[in-house]
């Protein structure tokens, strides 16, 4: 779980800094306390003086997002191994051996917390087990304590990158909230608009028009289209630029489309796909529409079959159907409607797009998608 700069981890970023002063000011208390125990007490000093700066680098560079990366972490889980890996030498085995603290003591735990929070459980059950591997190395003989120790690490390691990623998903989730909120209102704005000015003109020109003859009918059946479209635009359909990919109801995408002469068909329980393929196919459908209406005329009717591992989507007319070889014919002078806005979509989803036409006895496009995780 890469690491987010948003908002909702920067509190959990400056509790490690505190945790880190406050423990380094434990460490100093300690030394000062048992220096005289010590082996080497000028090197623990020295020690202890590169702990101090150490903390300074972290706290300067965790606080900015860019440098949450690799090489800090890298580099912190070093120093603290360095450190800890020196301290038998600074104190002494026999010092050690006679209950004196380790060097590091509750410090070292800063980058199990560091690794935590910037990759989650798994990054910091690797630290932990990295520190606590360390710190069991340094000693003569694992007593109880000790491994108590490591376990307290090893649990800190978890907890914390628990919560870090709660922290990340309810900050996505809010983000992605907002966003709705954001084109829910817009979407209400504009349909107060259409309904107002767009629907109404519309539905006038459908009932004037509706009797009369030649291209005046035409237009009034067009236009009663239209209005149907607009309606289900504006009454469910999935506001624009809102970008989620989470599980989306085929129903209620291809639902939109239902028109005077388009009818659409489907299963009664929902047809959940990611989003993203779900947007995607919904596309395609479109595409297949738009040819029905600029080359076929008359009725369209779309089929929604939950196929369990994968979703198909008929669009079927009752046109004259598509001539042999004009698909070719198309795509060589360039025209790339089919090939790229049906079969190119469904194609880069992993699926297959089927046209079965017959002149005469209309054109069957059908759209098959596998139901997988994108």
């Amino acid at each position: 779980m890469p690491s987010s700069p948003g908002g909702f981890e920067v509190p959990l970023w400056r509790a490690i800094a505190v945790f880190r002063v406050a423990s380094l000011a434990y460490v100093c208390l300690l030394a000062v306390r048992d220096a005289d125990r010590y082996a080497h007490p000028l090197a623990a000093g020295g020690l202890v003086l590169a702990m101090i700066v150490w903390t300074g680098v972290t706290a300067f560079g965790y606080a900015r997002p860019a440098w949450r990366a690799w090489p800090l972490l890298l580099a912190d889980l070093g120093v603290v191994l360095a450190i800890m890996l020196a301290t038998p030498w600074v104190i002494g085995r026999s010092a050690l051996h006679a209950g004196v603290p380790t060097l590091a003591v509750a410090w070292l735990a800063g980058p199990v917390l560091a690794w935590a929070v910037s990759g989650g459980r798994r990054r910091g059950t690797v630290a932990a087990l990295v520190i606590g591997g360390a710190d069991l190395a340094t000693r003569e003989r694992v007593s109880q304590s000790s491994l108590t120790g490591v376990i307290l690490i090893l649990l800190a390691g978890v907890v914390v990158g628990h919560v870090a990623r709660l922290a990340v998903t309810a900050e996505e989730r809010l983000h992605r909230a907002v966003e709705l909120e954001a084109a829910t209102r817009e979407r209400e704005r504009l349909a107060r608009d259409i309904h107002d000015s767009v629907l109404q003109v519309l539905a006038l020109v459908q009932r004037r028009g509706a009797h009369l003859p030649g291209e005046a009918g035409e237009l009034a059946r067009l236009a009663g289209e239209q209005e149907a479209a607009l309606r289900a635009l504006i009454a469910g359909a999935v506001p624009a630029g809102v970008t989620d990919d989470g599980p989306v109801d085929l129903r209620a995408l291809l639902g939109r489309y239902a028109a005077a002469t388009v009818s659409v068909s489907a299963p009664a329980t929902p047809v959940p796909l990611s989003g993203p393929v779900a947007r995607e196919l919904a596309a395609a459908t479109a595409a297949a529409l738009e040819n029905v209406r600029r080359h076929a005329g008359g009725r369209a009717w779309v089929l929604i079959e939950d196929e369990g591992t994968t979703v198909t989507v008929s669009v079927r007319d009752e046109g004259p159907g598509i001539p042999d070889g004009r698909l070719a014919e198309a795509v060589t002078q360039g025209r790339l409607g089919v090939a790229q806005s049906i079969r190119g979509r469904i194609t880069e989803l992993g699926g297959t797009a089927r046209i079965v036409s017959t002149p005469g006895a209309g054109t069957e496009v059908e759209l098959t998608v596998p139901r997988v995780d994108r």
